[in-house]
């Protein structure tokens, strides 16, 4: 990704992030959602939005509907905030590599007491 690219994802990012904080009022876009990546095409025409959330399945397909819902909004809104020829067309995207995480943790959390259990009957 070129630097101009690079620049406009995190501005875009940043300013989503705003919007979506303080304009959308769609009670399926709740406080617990995050903003995790934005990737901008080569011409800068599109732009992908990756989205993060705590939640169970359910509660994340209902934040990605209110997401798409408002999504005229929020490109009006980052049309008029970025001053840009254009406004990308903004795609929303459930990122859920944070939650992967978790459970790579808890995992290895697990384990680990699995060992020190172990450790500890052996030297009994």
């Amino acid at each position: 990704m070129n630097r101009r690219a690079q620049r406009l994802s995190e501005e875009i990012k940043r300013e989503i992030s705003g919007i979506l904080r303080s304009c959308v009022k769609d009670p399926r876009v709740t406080s617990l959602l995050s903003i995790t990546q934005v990737e901008v095409s080569r011409d800068l025409g599109y732009a992908r939005v990756y989205v993060s959330m705590f939640g169970n399945e359910q509660e994340r397909e209902k934040a990605i509907e209110g997401l798409e819902r408002a999504k005229g909004f929020v490109k009006r809104e980052l049309g008029k905030k970025l001053k840009l020829r254009s406004t990308p067309e903004i795609t929303f995207l459930l990122d859920d590599s944070i939650e992967y995480g978790s459970h790579i943790n808890q995992l290895l959390k697990k384990v680990m007491s699995n060992e020190e259990t172990g450790k500890e009957n052996d030297a009994d």
